[in-house]
């Protein structure tokens, strides 16, 4: 018996500020373009910088959190698994892949890339916003207390 695994991890920059949509049961659908950087060697010996652009469609609470906290040029680490759409235009078949995200974890601090001023993630750690299970352990009895959190920032 075959096994099929589809699963993607991207870390990256967004290209673009996110757009977030309701549908009409009030479900939110973002939908943002992650550009991912590959630096290497050519056989003759020079650098060369490949660059890849993904799209990126994050659903729910997720969508709703990457439109308010993250704008063009903010790095994040997405996790989720490749979605195939296909259409006809004009009498041709199209297609593109994009990545569904099942969770996305912001990286950097506010000042990173042109974060909004107001609201975020905290500057001193990672948020990571999706669907899946927490992925905290219970804190040891020498660790300090979470960290509180101001009026302007998520409760989580």
């Amino acid at each position: 018996m075959a096994v099929s695994v589809n699963r993607v991890i991207l870390a990256g920059n967004l290209t673009r500020d996110p757009q977030v949509k309701f549908l009409a049961s009030e479900q939110a659908v973002c939908n943002f373009g992650l550009a991912l950087n590959r630096r290497y060697k050519a056989r003759s010996g020079e650098m060369v910088d490949e660059v890849t652009y993904v799209d990126i469609e994050a659903w729910g609470r997720t969508g709703e959190l990457v439109g308010q906290y993250l704008t063009k040029g903010r790095s994040c680490l997405v996790e989720g698994r490749l979605k195939l759409d296909s259409w006809e235009k004009d009498g041709q078949k199209q297609s593109r892949l994009r990545v569904v995200a099942e969770s996305v974890q912001f990286l950097g601090g506010r000042e990173d890339g042109g974060a909004r001023s107001s609201g975020g993630p905290r500057e001193d750690s990672d948020e990571s916003y999706g669907d899946s299970t927490p992925r905290s352990s219970a804190p040891s009895s020498s660790s300090p207390p979470p960290p509180a959190y101001d009026d302007d920032e998520p409760p989580f």
